[in-house]
């Protein structure tokens, strides 16, 4: 039941992140700005807007923020980075890895954000280096212990 749970949870967080600030529901409510940035403090959050922002959402945002700020290039590379992370952190998450990217592609293009979110990528040169995992069709790549999308890692040589 627990590992039901577990992915339910990560499913959660992978589509908080693929999703854009401006299409939050708790942007739309006032309670984040266009980055993210909290407007409006937990305890004052009324009670109708408190399911759109829980702790769940502040953890996916401050994730979310922290990965824009060490500039992982496109979106598409930074929720594979993500998920990367989650499966680091969980290696027996690897087994639904598929299950989880399968998801969040069905709620980008339900929502129509999937078209958007693959102009976004651009070319990369090939790397000959073996990548630590590849999700959403992203290689990821750890270098000095950091996990970096290929947009990201391709700068670096």
């Amino acid at each position: 039941m627990s590992r039901a749970i577990d992915l339910i949870i990560t499913y959660r967080v992978v589509k908080i992140l693929v999703t854009p600030w401006k299409r939050m529901e708790a942007f739309k409510r006032g309670i984040i700005d266009e980055k993210g940035k909290n407007l409006i403090p937990m305890k004052k959050v009324r009670y109708g807007d408190k399911k759109h922002y829980t702790m769940l959402h502040r953890f996916c945002f401050n994730l979310k923020r922290i990965l824009q700020k060490v500039g992982l290039g496109s979106r598409l590379g930074g929720f594979a980075v993500a998920l990367a992370l989650l499966i680091k952190e969980d290696r027996s998450f690897y087994k639904h890895k598929d299950q989880i990217e399968a998801g969040v592609i069905n709620y980008l293009k339900e929502n129509n954000l999937y078209e958007e979110l693959l102009s976004e990528s651009k070319d990369v040169p090939e790397i000959e280096e073996t990548p630590y995992i590849t999700c959403f069709g992203v290689d990821v790549f750890e270098r000095e212990g950091k996990l970096i999308s290929e947009f990201e890692y391709a700068k670096t040589l």
